[in-house]
């Protein structure tokens, strides 16, 4: 095991503040749905449309670093392992059983993590910002015809929106708990606020490699 800086300042910076705004977009979206009182009705639309407006700057700027970056490519999906990663996360953990995958710098995630992250960012997120700048906007679009959205009744986009809602909550739940499978329960979290990480070396990954063949052709 060694020291390792795994995730960069503005990586650190992104994650937390994205995760601050989802949050926030949830606590006075569900304020908007009269689920609970907090801000008052104005206020919870008024906060809600301007975390809406950060989350798109903010989505903005993390798309442009990661290209810059080539951490882009952290995310190529790879059936590689996958199967493993899923036994190890249903049977593996609780066993004690190796990690089939050796986390670095520059593969910080795991064949699944990849999948459902890049799932994340291709249609979860999406689904919730497009319905959101639908129901956003969608007096202007049917008055100036910019988007034919009048044959979409406005309360189907709000359900939409609704649901993606909770699709997002639910991954952020499934995240949450996901962090806490680390070498300890708080690895994973104070990684991401430090930038530093314990990890093992990649020659044991060439190991765990030869034991994963071994145990196919016994």
């Amino acid at each position: 095991m060694k020291p390792v800086y795994i995730y960069k300042k503005f990586e650190r910076f992104w994650h937390w503040s994205q995760a601050f705004l989802i949050f926030f977009l949830a606590l006075t979206g569900f304020e908007v749905h009269d689920s609970f009182h907090l801000f008052g009705f104005e206020k919870a639309v008024t906060f809600h449309r301007i975390a809406s407006y950060l989350l798109l700057g903010l989505i903005a700027f993390s798309i442009f670093w990661h290209f810059t970056t080539g951490e882009w490519k952290q995310y190529i999906p790879t059936i590689s392992k996958l199967k493993e990663q899923i036994q190890y996360y249903t049977v593996g953990m609780f066993k004690n059983a190796p990690h089939p995958t050796i986390k670095s710098a520059r593969k910080k995630l795991n064949p699944l993590q990849a999948m459902v992250y890049l799932g994340f960012k291709l249609i979860m997120a999406p689904v919730v910002i497009l319905s959101g700048l639908m129901y956003l906007y969608y007096k202007t679009f049917d008055e100036n015809g910019i988007i034919v959205v009048s044959d979409i009744p406005l309360d189907i986009i709000a359900w939409i929106h609704t649901l993606g809602a909770f699709l997002l909550l639910g991954f952020i739940v499934v995240h949450v708990y996901m962090t806490t499978t680390g070498h300890t329960p708080t690895t994973n979290i104070k990684a991401m606020i430090t930038g530093w990480e314990m990890l093992e070396d990649e020659e044991k990954e060439k190991e765990n490699n030869k034991n994963i063949n071994d145990d196919r052709n016994a």
